[in-house]
């Protein structure tokens, strides 16, 4: 197989599509980010990398706090809108008809509509060019009771979150796999199962 050589850039795709919300209850905005991503377990951390020129960058950035909302179908078109509009022009949350509620362990808000909304403290600001790179530490996680079922799972997939590939929104298609198969073992027969199929078998030609 040919391969193509490319300059170096950024190609990791496909990647989340997500709602950062930031500020206060008086001062609130949302910017559209891609570039976010688990990089921790205990303690749970994050990331959101970001423009300095960006007008979320000074919120986040003073008030050291800021949620995660992912986005589903439904969502697609507000979060397209809340990345291609400014904060400092329009407010985002009245455009878009989303509901804004004071976060459990942050001052901003989180957005109701949302079916995952992850708060954020900020530990450490990473300069690397273009973007600065916000880690952060998870402090609470807001989950939409729509999609647990009657044993109390919860299931994502029912709210038809979406990912961002070269320019375009994609919904998740069919699942193909899960964590583990490629090395779980095959459910085997029971001992003494085949012997009592083919005895049981045996006796029905009898008859």
């Amino acid at each position: 197989m040919e391969k193509q050589i490319w300059k170096p850039g950024t190609v990791l795709y496909p990647v989340p599509a997500v709602m950062v919300s930031c500020g206060n209850m008086e001062q609130k905005n949302i910017i559209t980010v891609a570039w976010t991503g688990t990089i921790n377990t205990n303690p749970p951390m994050t990331y959101v990398s970001i423009r300095p020129e960006r007008h979320s960058y000074e919120l986040i950035k003073e008030r050291g706090e800021f949620v995660i909302n992912l986005v589903t179908k439904d969502l697609t078109y507000a979060c397209d809108f809340c990345g291609v509009r400014s904060g400092r022009d329009v407010d985002k949350f009245t455009e878009m008809h989303l509901t804004a509620k004071k976060g459990e362990k942050v001052d901003c808000p989180i957005i109701l509509e949302s079916p995952v909304n992850i708060e954020c403290k900020v530990k450490e600001i990473v300069p690397l060019g273009s973007h600065h790179m916000f880690l952060a530490e998870v402090v609470s996680v807001s989950v939409s009771e729509k999609y647990f079922d009657k044993t109390g799972k919860f299931h994502l997939n029912r709210s038809k979150p979406i990912c961002y590939s070269h320019g375009g929104y994609f919904t998740l298609g069919e699942q193909v796999g899960s964590f583990g198969y490629s090395v779980r073992k095959k459910d085997t027969p029971k001992t003494g199962t085949k012997q009592r199929k083919r005895r049981s078998g045996k006796k029905q030609r009898q008859k």
